[in-house]
């Protein structure tokens, strides 16, 4: 996927925005106010923080070599996944869609339900 392609993978999802509190150069997604996603190029190649399950994290950064603790991020929490040929399309969809459901599980009970209607 190019960077184009995931930024309208996840304005799709529900109640997504896109949000530049770090500068033009960094795109944050939140859901309701939460961000579950970070977007930075650096030296031409896309690097996305998401949020993950810490066991879940600790097997990913092991196996793939383009998953990395989460950059500026707190590292049990969240990945950077660098966008290469290693990580395929499929792959990553799921890695963003677990983020947003971290999130939105964090979410009041009123605004989860809002959520689930949607999708």
């Amino acid at each position: 996927m190019n960077k184009q392609e995931i930024v309208d993978f996840m304005l799709m999802l529900p109640e997504a925005e896109l949000d530049y509190p770090f500068g033009a150069d960094v795109m944050v997604f939140k859901v309701l106010g939460k961000m579950f996603a970070l977007i930075i190029v650096n030296d031409g190649v896309v690097d996305i923080n998401l949020k993950g399950a810490p066991a879940d994290n600790e097997a990913l950064t092991s196996i793939f070599s383009a998953i990395k603790p989460g950059y500026h991020m707190n590292k049990k929490h969240w990945i950077t996944v660098s966008v290469t040929e290693e990580i395929e399309d499929g792959m990553l969809k799921g890695l963003i869609d677990r983020s947003f459901e971290l999130v939105v599980a964090k979410l009041k009970k009123a605004d989860r339900e809002r959520l689930a209607i949607q999708r």
